[in-house]
């Protein structure tokens, strides 16, 4: 017979908020309810496990939330928990309260807390939550799609004025190390050029040489995607138009990517997710990453997903460089 201790749950959302992670908690907390675990809240990420800030939860705790973004655990990145200190405070407050189990939802530094918390006793699954869908184990992560859709309707309104002036637009989208949210956004938008962390760009070639080839067929505004991680969209902005005098302007979309009502999409993926976390702690799992693989939801070991590594689709680049034109 189980423990009380291991049929408690705590949830919590940890790093960059992502919208989905509001669904991904309510379908943790019914699936678990219904399968007579009890159910924690932890505000902050870790943060929550350090200073105790946690309220049971129940199944009219997570009414309303699907269509919300953002969390209503709240988020932190939690430094003072990598450290041996705050990590045994950490263990200690899970010990009181009595949670034998913890889903968390995430990236890499998400799952990598985890995975310690697993070699001190606590089962741990975790999901992944970021709208960069840089999780290598998984093809797709919760907040992608709502992030995408957000970046490419506000790179269509910036359209209407680039086209109306005949400028070029430099858009930076959210990415420090990984350039999926630019690739599709840049396919998306029909831009012309689109430069990702992963792949060196070269300024002549992938810039001017295209502007001047579009401009040969009668085009006359240009849209360049950048990742966030690729420089600065002012300084690329401001060299294009001194080298080509066309007026260029720089926007950076910035951390509304990150906000808004998750999609359809991002909704059923985040429940799906939720709910295959719980089926796995009930069979005893732990030390999991929950993943979305070939069309099936599944599950690697975490120290194994962590050493997966993950880079965009050159044949994607390829072909918009074909297409966008």
């Amino acid at each position: 017979m189980a423990t009380y201790q291991n049929r408690t749950i705590g949830v919590l959302t940890s790093g960059g908020d992502a919208p989905g992670m509001n669904a991904v908690v309510r379908a943790v907390v019914r699936s678990a309810l219904h399968k007579g675990f009890r159910v924690v809240g932890i505000r902050r990420g870790y943060n929550g496990l350090l200073t105790g800030d946690m309220f049971e939860m129940n199944i009219r705790s997570v009414s309303e939330i699907i269509h919300r973004g953002g969390t209503i655990l709240y988020t932190d990145r939690c430094l003072e928990f990598q450290t041996a200190e705050g990590f045994a405070r950490a263990l200690k407050t899970c010990r009181d309260k009595g949670i034998g189990n913890i889903v968390t939802i995430g990236g890499d530094g998400t799952f990598r807390g985890a995975r310690e918390l697993c070699e001190n006793g606590i089962s741990c699954i975790g999901i992944p939550g970021t709208i960069d869908n840089d999780i290598a184990c998984s093809e797709y992560t919760i907040g992608f799609d709502t992030a995408l859709n957000t970046a490419t309707e506000m790179i269509d309104k910036l359209r209407d004025t680039t086209m109306s002036h005949n400028r070029c637009s430099v858009v930076e989208v959210m990415g420090h190390k990984s350039g999926y949210l630019a690739v599709n956004t840049g396919i998306a938008c029909g831009a012309l050029t689109i430069i990702v962390p992963e792949i060196p760009y070269d300024f002549e070639r992938d810039i001017i040489e295209r502007m001047n080839n579009t401009q040969s067929t009668g085009k006359r505004h240009f849209i360049i995607v950048m990742a966030e991680g690729c420089g600065s969209a002012y300084e690329l902005a401001k060299r294009i138009e001194e080298r080509t005098n066309i007026t260029t302007r720089a926007t950076i979309l910035g951390h509304v990517q990150r906000g808004g009502s998750p999609t359809n999409r991002d909704r059923v993926m985040a429940s799906q997710m939720g709910f295959h976390a719980v089926k796995l702690l009930e069979a005893g799992a732990s030390n999991r990453v929950v993943a979305y693989k070939n069309g099936l939801i599944c599950d690697f070991d975490i120290s194994e997903a962590l050493e997966m590594k993950k880079t965009v689709d050159a044949d994607l680049l390829r072909m918009s460089e074909t297409i966008s034109i």
